[in-house]
């Protein structure tokens, strides 16, 4: 029994045919087959239902499924921690991040880590807050720069930008001569947010604020150029408000590096949370 033999057949099962099986792991169709039908012989029993449009599990071979992928995921393990002894670290980091987030400091995470690791192919995606850290949940991303309303469920985290959540209005806006402003009076003006799904809509909604979202955008700096457009009152991370009067909303906001609780398996992932933690 060979390991390439169930590596075929478990992307069979997960293909459902042949053909995009030998699509997924390069080789020929009839090479798939071949190495296929030796482990049925090997086994003395069918493996698999060999229909007209789909290829289906016998019950043998639903029955050998798990202990095939059982085993290629310890190979993938051997392989993983001889790379990490050996300091050989390649693979792939998939990374998420909050639109209009922290660029310069992810950027510089980034930077620093290829430095350490040139073979980790790196790829960064954007997304709202709550959509990163369900797939971090999912395994789609190993990590993500989101922002925190609350302690996320399944995830792990580590803050990197702890910031106040403002109220923030043009120069010449009648609320420009206060510091400050209650939560319920924001209900009188037309405010300009983040859409649902991002951490600062989220602790603005958790505050109980009631009141009417003139604007959506999910970039702060848009937020920033509307309200001093005098198109209403902006609610952003205070770094964000530039040339704005600021009004404390007495509210905060996080923005940490997340990533699924117990660890992410990908030893290049995990070497990235070691790095961050020495840097942040």
């Amino acid at each position: 029994m060979e390991l390439r033999q169930l590596e075929y057949f478990v992307a069979v099962v997960e293909e459902e045919s042949f053909t995009r099986a030998a699509e997924r792991v390069l080789v020929a169709q009839s090479g798939v087959s071949a190495q296929v039908r030796r482990l049925e012989r090997e086994l003395g029993v069918e493996l698999l239902e060999r229909g007209a449009r789909r290829v289906t599990p016998t019950d043998a071979g639903a029955a050998v499924l798990p202990f095939a992928r059982d085993a290629l995921a310890a190979v993938a393990s051997v392989r993983s921690a001889v790379e990490e002894l050996t300091g050989l670290l390649r693979g792939q980091l998939r990374i998420g991040m909050i639109t209009a987030g922290p660029a310069v400091l992810v950027a510089d995470l980034l930077a620093g880590f290829h430095q350490e690791h040139p073979d980790v192919e790196i790829t960064l995606t954007e997304a709202d807050s709550d959509s990163l850290l369900a797939q971090v949940r999912s395994g789609e991303l190993d990590l993500a720069c989101a922002s925190l309303a609350g302690e996320p469920e399944g995830i792990e985290t580590r803050v990197i930008l702890d910031a106040a959540i403002v109220a923030a209005v043009a120069p010449g806006h009648p609320l420009a001569s206060q510091d400050s402003l209650a939560l319920e009076d924001l209900a009188a003006y037309p405010l300009i947010c983040l859409p649902r799904g991002t951490g600062v809509r989220a602790i603005l909604d958790a505050a109980g604020v009631r009141a009417r979202i003139a604007f959506e955008a999910s970039d702060t700096g848009v937020l920033a150029q509307l309200a001093l457009r005098g198109l209403g009152v902006a609610i952003l991370p205070e770094p964000a408000a530039t040339g704005l009067q600021v009004l404390q909303l007495g509210l905060r906001g996080r923005i940490a590096l997340a990533w699924r609780a117990g660890g992410p398996s990908s030893p290049a992932a995990r070497a990235f949370i070691s790095h961050a933690r020495s840097s942040v």
